[in-house]
């Protein structure tokens, strides 16, 4: 892995960030004066300003731009909700149990972690410089043994590597055949893990006061609160496509082992886009023009299944053109997604687009990238955007008979042919009952192609077999006295089609620790007294997401600078341009110093010769110009 630097290039040391992030209070462990409690953390005025600075930048760059509808859905979601989209049986992770310590860790992290140590130690047995990989978190019991410093084989090197870069393509299956192959063993004990075993991210939760069990989940995202309005949001829009609704709000995720800081959080905020597009217009975007020369620092499933993560550079154009990312409007968020993040402050060196793999990849979806920013914990997913198809409003639509579909008029009739399956009610009540209405579902959701083979097989044999999951042995035969299907032609005055979706997905919480790592850097304080320059911390957030755009200093307490430390206050408080004062006796490059370290682009100091001419000192941050 690269080495970590800061803003200027120096070393990174993760352990001064997360020092100064403590003693400034930009975060700190949730309960903490009850022993705190793993994954949940407050944050504090800094990091609270910073995110509420993004938010406003994020409504601005998306909301305005692309005229998107903003939602607030309930994070309280009732349990059917989840068992439709498919939550409930696939939302999890993977987690290995160490029988004799009873610790648990989540499968992947436990491999890379362990892989990871080992070429590290094949690194420096090598003779090469590596970074060493400071330790997580404090912990009671050291999680991963020291590693013996000893050369590894080359084949065994390079197919350590080629694991690691399509890790996420394995299933609980693979994991456990990694596990056996590669001898890794419980952490602390050295004893043999248990077989890795799904675990469902989601927190229960109980609706009402006569629920007997649970009945309810604490939402894992925005998403599904957007899709079942989606009726109601296209009649706001006045039934014009394509339109996108987006909602901020926290989410909730049960992390089997919650670390590595503000990146692998129980609780968390998250800014989520549902783009819908009709699927018929190949997912073109009109504004698809204004970006097709950006150019993209992108790593294809092809490449990491390979076993390496070499990206390449090309043109979203480009990549569209060569299907490396599926369609226009897909390439066109990932285009507007790194405008965002480079206006957020992020280094554009440390940003790549990662696509999923086949078995990472949800099996609806068509395509998806992460954008995924560098630092001191590696390449970590911070925004996702995923082409979900038709999925969500299909199956909610199924399941409820709600319509979440758009019926467009056409200018002109549409004469075409397709094969029609009809029942004969009279005769499938009473045969079927009950199971009535689920041979009927199955029936309607026939393809045209699975239509056109069953009425060759009614024709020839008089009967066929259908596919009906929810009844007995999930096979039903018909008859063809139950059963026509006849091919006949259809005119066609409205279009009825159900969209399909394309969402980015932002980690805000992510996001801002990687900001954070990319705008820290350290100076030499030349004027320092002592014997050697001593270096001062640094945060280069942009002005426009600064917690604290302004500070005011005045030289001293003297009563002549209270007049003019409340004018330019007010000033400054008309204006929006949030601001504080730091009085204290501390000396003025003490006070400036500080500040520095919020990230306060600008500094303001009152003197005696403001009283006399009504001039003030400005100083900008990063060069300490004034």
């Amino acid at each position: 892995m690269a080495q970590v630097t800061t803003k200027t290039g120096q070393p990174l040391d993760r352990d001064i960030i997360d020092s100064l992030l403590k003693r400034t209070g930009f975060y700190m462990p949730a309960f903490e004066i009850y022993g705190g409690e793993k994954g949940l953390f407050d944050y504090g005025p800094p990091l609270t300003a910073l995110q509420s600075n993004f938010v406003d930048l994020w409504r601005k760059h998306f909301f305005l731009r692309e005229k998107m509808l903003e939602v607030d859905t309930t994070i309280i979601t009732p349990e059917p909700v989840f068992i439709t989209s498919g939550h409930v049986a696939k939302f999890a992770d993977f987690m290995s149990k160490d029988p004799k310590t009873g610790e648990i860790f989540r499968t992947d992290h436990l491999i890379k972690q362990v892989l990871g140590a080992r070429l590290k130690a094949d690194s420096a047995a090598r003779g090469a410089i590596i970074e060493v990989e400071k330790p997580e978190e404090p912990q009671k019991k050291k999680k991963i043994k020291d590693v013996k410093i000893e050369k590894l084989d080359d084949a065994v090197a390079k197919e350590y590597n080629e694991t690691l870069a399509k890790l996420d393509n394995y299933d609980g299956e693979g994991f456990n055949g990694l596990i056996k192959k590669f001898e890794i063993k419980g952490p602390t004990s050295g004893v043999e893990l248990d077989p890795p075993k799904p675990f469902n991210l989601m927190f229960q939760t109980y609706i009402g006061p006569s629920a007997a069990t649970p009945n309810g989940y604490l939402r894992p995202e925005t998403a599904q609160g957007q899709f079942l309005n989606f009726q109601k949001l296209l009649e706001f829009n006045k039934q014009r496509m394509p339109f996108a609704s987006a909602s901020i709000g926290k989410s909730f995720r049960n992390e089997i082992s919650p670390r590595q800081g503000l990146l692998r959080v129980r609780e968390f905020l998250m800014a989520e886009i549902e783009h819908y597009v009709d699927p018929e217009s190949g997912k073109k975007h009109e504004k698809f023009a204004d970006v097709k020369d950006t150019k993209l620092t992108l790593l294809n499933r092809h490449t990491q299944l390979a076993g390496s993560e070499k990206t390449e550079v090309m043109t979203v154009g480009e990549a569209v053109s060569k299907k490396v990312i599926d369609n226009e409007t897909l390439g066109y968020f990932i285009v507007r997604i790194q405008d965002f993040l480079m206006k957020l402050g992020i280094d554009s060196t440390k940003l790549r687009f990662r696509q999923h793999m086949a078995n990472e990849m949800a099996h609806y979806a068509a395509d998806c990238w992460d954008a995924e920013l560098f630092g001191s914990y590696g390449w970590i997913e911070c925004v996702g955007c995923a082409d979900r198809s038709a999925y969500d409003l299909t199956v909610h639509m199924k399941k409820t008979g709600a319509p979440l579909v758009v019926r467009e008029t056409l200018p002109e009739p549409r004469k075409f042919q397709e094969y029609q399956a009809e029942l004969n009610k009279k005769k499938l009540g009473p045969k079927f009952r009950k199971d009535a209405k689920a041979v009927e579902t199955a029936v309607e959701e026939l393809s045209q192609e699975m239509r056109e083979k069953l009425s060759l097989e009614l024709k020839n044999t008089g009967k066929i077999t259908i596919d009906t999951p929810n009844i007995g042995s999930g096979k039903t035969e018909l008859d063809k006295d139950l059963l026509t299907i006849e091919k006949r032609e259809v005119t066609q005055h409205i279009r009825e089609y159900t969209p399909n979706v394309i969402e980015p997905s932002f980690g805000v919480g992510r996001i801002l620790y990687h900001l954070i790592e990319h705008s820290f850097w350290t100076r030499q304080n030349v004027d320092s007294k002592d014997a050697e320059p001593s270096a001062r911390n640094v945060l280069s957030f942009p002005p426009l997401i600064a917690p604290i755009k302004v500070l005011i200093v005045p030289l001293s307490g003297h009563a002549d600078f209270k007049p003019f430390i409340r004018s330019i206050t007010a000033m400054l408080d008309e204006m929006d341009v949030s601001n504080s004062v730091d009085d204290s006796s501390a000396s003025i490059g003490k006070r400036y110093s500080r500040n520095d370290e919020l990230g306060t682009p600008f500094g303001v100091t009152i003197d005696f010769q403001t009283v006399k001419d009504k001039t003030i000192t400005l100083r900008e941050r990063d060069t300490t110009k004034q």
